[in-house]
């Protein structure tokens, strides 16, 4: 699985500002996804968010794990400091 199709799958159904990819072997993937509709969803629908649009591809296992980490475009400033970015 390439990175840039799921980048794209997410940008074209979710409202993001900005989607980070990552992954070491082309199954397993985290996901960094910024955007303001995650200001008001719990983590559960967050993730939920993340996951509907990608469900077609772990059902027929093109993306083995993944983890999601979700920001607001506030929170991604903030993060971004931390990590060095």
């Amino acid at each position: 699985m390439d990175n840039q199709v799921i980048i794209d799958t997410l940008k074209a159904a979710l409202p993001l500002d900005e989607v980070y990819v990552l992954s070491d072997d082309g199954s397993h993937f985290q996901v960094i996804a910024v955007g303001e509709l995650f200001a008001d969803l719990s983590r559960v629908k967050k993730q939920q968010a993340i996951y509907a649009p990608l469900s077609p591809f772990i059902a027929d296992n093109s993306i083995h794990a993944l983890s999601i980490k979700t920001y607001t475009p506030t929170e991604w400033q903030r993060a971004r400091k931390l990590m060095g970015m």
